[in-house]
């Protein structure tokens, strides 16, 4: 949403994020890290996360570039399982190795974009969108697994309220992609998210499909007001809703305050 539609691809600040945050994900991998350190609530290990972002961001330096590479099927089931696979026929564990590979790539992401504009279409295991929008993808997907790693080391983890903005151009548009059918068959309603210190939009539910805006159509049925890491970890699946209420870092009201703590399970964290 922040992201530039016009100039290249990469254009600072999200370049310097993106480079910035493969550097402090490598940093914490070099530093002794135990490859078999389990990642608290996930079936990873610190081996496994960091070589599918080596994996990962060679896939995305690919696209960048403008080659084709079929991954899943645009769902959160067939992504999940494009991964194992993945992850299966590459072994290398070794963490000195994978934070090399992790920050080689990310280089090549950016060399790649550096002269292209940010309008550029791509296809991408999310669907199709733009180069801006998917170096918008490549911070979010390193944020998200450089966090569990972080977590896993009990280290400071490297999102703060800056890189999330950036990230918002890739979620706003992975939304309509992983809606939970389960949930949210037949749902109607108009939320209105606001970042505490930062940006707004509107995600709006008709018979289960989802629209996601600047601003919203209608009066909103409820208004949810966050933090913007709780943000981030909740459309990530990291966190809860209800437990982020209870902290206090969400707020909600409007004609249906109640619907806040179900939004996040409106959807499937990919």
């Amino acid at each position: 949403m922040d992201t530039p539609r016009s100039g290249t691809a990469t254009a600072s600040p999200l370049s310097a994020a993106v480079h910035a945050v493969a550097e402090r994900t490598a940093e914490l991998l070099r530093a002794g890290a135990d490859p078999a350190a389990p990642i608290p609530g996930a079936q990873w290990t610190v081996g496994e996360a960091a070589a599918h972002l080596a994996l990962a961001n060679a896939l995305m330096a690919d696209l960048a570039a403008g080659r084709e590479r079929p991954y899943g099927d645009g769902t959160p089931g067939g992504l999940a399982a494009a991964n194992s696979a993945s992850l299966q026929a590459f072994t290398e564990r070794d963490p000195s190795i994978l934070a090399d590979a992790i920050v080689r790539h990310t280089k090549a992401f950016t060399d790649a974009t550096g002269a292209r504009s940010a309008d550029e279409q791509v296809l991408t295991p999310m669907g199709p969108m733009d180069l801006g929008t998917l170096g918008s993808y490549l911070l979010t997907h390193m944020l998200g697994h450089g966090y569990d790693i972080a977590v896993a080391l009990r280290r400071p983890h490297m999102i703060d309220r800056e890189r999330v903005v950036l990230t918002l151009p890739f979620l706003t548009t992975a939304m309509p992609r992983v809606v939970d059918p389960r949930s949210a068959t037949g749902h109607n309603a108009c939320y209105a998210l606001r970042l505490r210190g930062g940006p707004r939009l509107a995600v709006t539910f008709t018979d289960g499909a989802v629209a996601v805006t600047r601003e919203p159509p209608r009066r909103a049925d409820c208004t949810i007001v966050a933090e913007p890491v709780t943000f981030f970890l909740l459309a990530l699946g990291r966190r809860t809703s209800m437990g982020a209420l209870a902290r206090g870092k969400i707020a909600a009201w409007g004609r249906r305050p109640w619907l806040a703590p179900g939004f996040a399970a409106l959807f499937t964290a990919p």
